[in-house]
């Protein structure tokens, strides 16, 4: 039997968690550093994700040795990007989940590093599913003094759902991700990339393959009362 702690609240990142903007995010990174005659690699990737635009692009720029500017990079990410973010579908077992602990009224939250603009492009056709969370901490926020791995963002959104570090479980996908949750002091589900190797997150406390895998239960969270 498992011996979670006890969890009251919920805090999920969002990129590659609840949305798939990772495809979106992996084909534009492929597509730009062709054009250099480089290649983005799953390597490359798990190094990337979860950080904020600026390190990711700064990230690649070293990593690659690309004779651009990780601003000039960013710049021309997002004008790709941004054209594809609306088309981003939810996750497998993302809003089952989601609207099942809004149900049993859970107090749910969303950290993210994605500033305002691009965070409002994917959620654009999913607003009626993200009225379901109490607050929604975004990458630009002035309380964050540093993006993930730094526990900044999830120790905002602790702050702000009033309730202690070690009564929040955090789903998460990225390494970055993970590192800022436990430096948090929170329980972490990682549900990662099947690109990453999984033994990089062996200080998660559970590692699923899906979100469909999560039984609540066994976090002392309200049983779904039918399988899907």
């Amino acid at each position: 039997m498992n011996n979670f702690p006890n969890i009251s609240h919920i805090i999920y990142d969002l990129d590659g968690l609840l949305l798939d903007t990772e495809s979106i995010h992996a084909e534009v990174n492929q597509e730009l550093t062709s054009r250099y005659g480089k290649i983005f690699d799953k390597h490359i990737k798990c190094q990337i994700t979860g950080r904020k635009s600026i390190d990711s692009a700064r990230k690649i720029v070293e990593l690659l040795e690309l004779p651009v500017t990780p601003e000039n990079y960013l710049q021309q990410r997002n004008n790709l990007t941004y054209q594809r973010f609306p088309n981003a579908k939810p996750m497998p077992g993302a809003v089952r989940l989601t609207q099942h602990l809004y149900q049993h009224k859970i107090p749910q939250a969303v950290a993210t590093s994605s500033s305002h603009e691009p965070f409002n492009l994917k959620t654009k056709n999913h607003q009626e599913w993200f009225q379901l969370f109490d607050y929604i901490v975004r990458g630009d926020d002035p309380s964050i003094k540093q993006g993930k791995p730094a526990p900044d963002i999830f120790l905002i959104a602790a702050e702000r759902l009033n309730v202690s570090p070690e009564k929040c479980l955090v789903f998460e996908d990225s390494l970055a991700g993970m590192e800022a949750a436990l430096a948090a002091g929170m329980s972490v589900v990682i549900v990662p990339d099947p690109d990453m190797d999984k033994k990089e997150f062996d200080s998660a406390h559970q590692i699923l393959n899906s979100l469909t895998e999560f039984e609540p239960h066994l976090w002392k969270l309200p049983p779904f009362l039918s399988k899907k």
